[in-house]
C-alpha cells in the first residue's frame, strides 16, 4: 500500500467518481466491469467534496440482538473502535449489513457514532445498511447508504478488518476509496498516481466533442470530425 499523501488527496478530489471510473478504464482496463458500487445508494450530503480515504471494513446486524453477551460483546465493540482509530488516515468506513432482506432494520449511524468516527479521522461511511439523525450528523461527515431509517434496533458489529461487499463493490481493509454522490470506487494503489493525468487526457478529448456539439449547425459530419480530432489528443 502506497502512502496517501496530501498531494494525491488534492489531485483526486478535483475529480468526481464517474471521472475516476473513466480514468481507471485507461490505466487499469481490467477493472472496467468491477470495483465500484452498482446498486443505488442514498447520499445524505451531496454538497460535500469527494471522499478520498483508506477503507476500514466491518459487518453489522440489527434485526436481532448480538449472540455475544457481557465481556465478549464489550470486547467486540472496543476492538471495532480501536481498529477504526488505528492505521493510516484519513479513513472511510465500508460496512456490510448482514441481515439480508432485513438489512437497514436498524442504523449503526447517527449523531454519536458519526462524531466518534470523525474524531478518529474518518471522513464518512459507505454502507448497504441504513443511516439516521441526518440533521445532527457530525459536520462534514459524509454518508452513502442503502436507506434512511428511524431506529438503531439491535445494531451491533459482527466483524471488522475483513473483506466486505457493499452495493456490489468488494473492499478490503486498506483499499483506497474515492466516493461522492454518484457512489464509490476502489482505486488500485499501483495506479493511483496515474489517475489524475488519465482523467485530464479524457477531459481534453471530451471537450473537443462537447464544444463541437454546442456550435450552431452541428450535425453528423461535424461529429465525425470531432471524433477524429479527439482521437489525435494524447
Amino acid at each position: 500500500m502506497k502512502e496517501l499523501s496530501q498531494e494525491l488527496i488534492t489531485d483526486l478530489q478535483t475529480l468526481d467518481t464517474p471521472t475516476v471510473c473513466n480514468a481507471l478504464e485507461l490505466v487499469a482496463p481490467e477493472r472496467r466491469g468491477h470495483g465500484y458500487t452498482v446498486n443505488p445508494l442514498v447520499c445524505t450530503r451531496a454538497e460535500l467534496p469527494a471522499m478520498v480515504a483508506i477503507a476500514r471494513t466491518a459487518t453489522i446486524r440489527s434485526a436481532h440482538p448480538s449472540d455475544l453477551k457481557g465481556k465478549e460483546a464489550r470486547q467486540m465493540s472496543e476492538g471495532y473502535y480501536a481498529y477504526v482509530d488505528e492505521g493510516p488516515k484519513p479513513s472511510v468506513m465500508v460496512i456490510q449489513d448482514l441481515d439480508g432482506t432485513l438489512r437497514g432494520y436498524g442504523s449503526w449511524w447517527g449523531e454519536v457514532n458519526s462524531n466518534i468516527h470523525k474524531g478518529f479521522g474518518c471522513l464518512g461511511v459507505i454502507t448497504d445498511g441504513s443511516v439516521r439523525d441526518l440533521p445532527d450528523i457530525a459536520d462534514g461527515f459524509q454518508m452513502l447508504a442503502d436507506r434512511v431509517g428511524p431506529s438503531h434496533a439491535f445494531v451491533h458489529p459482527v466483524s471488522f478488518a475483513q473483506p466486505v461487499t457493499v452495493s456490489g463493490m468488494r473492499v478490503r481493509s486498506g483499499d483506497l476509496i474515492h466516493a461522492d454522490q454518484h457512489g464509490a470506487v476502489v482505486i488500485p494503489w499501483e495506479v493511483a498516481d496515474e489517475v489524475k493525468a488519465a482523467a485530464d487526457l479524457i477531459g481534453r478529448r471530451e471537450r473537443v466533442i462537447i464544444e463541437a456539439a454546442q456550435e450552431d449547425g452541428f450535425d453528423m459530419a461535424r461529429l465525425r470530425t470531432a471524433w477524429g480530432g479527439a482521437a489525435e489528443i494524447h
